[in-house]
């Protein structure tokens, strides 16, 4: 059964990503898929990839702006441009 893309409102879930991200990669390192099927698994590989990777580049941001600040461990805003595909 394919995924399908949760709403633009719903929440990323970015160890659920990564867990079937990890599924696609032992998937395709089996060597039994047909090449259409690999093809869409290494679509949606990318755009689980690129979808985490956006993830993670938003947490070290807030990381960054927490240890940062003259040492003290403030808040400030950042930006976080998501047009996630996920």
């Amino acid at each position: 059964m394919a995924k399908t893309k949760p709403a633009a409102n719903s929440q990323f879930d970015f160890e659920s990503a990564l867990a079937e991200l990890n599924q696609i990669v032992e998937l395709m390192e089996r060597g039994d898929l047909t090449l259409e099927d690999s093809l869409q698994k290494f679509e949606r590989g990318v755009t689980l990839a690129r979808a985490c990777q956006t993830t993670l580049k938003a947490a070290e941001q807030k990381v960054q702006i927490l240890t940062e600040q003259n040492g003290q461990a403030t808040l400030s805003t950042f930006q976080h441009d998501v047009d996630s595909e996920y």
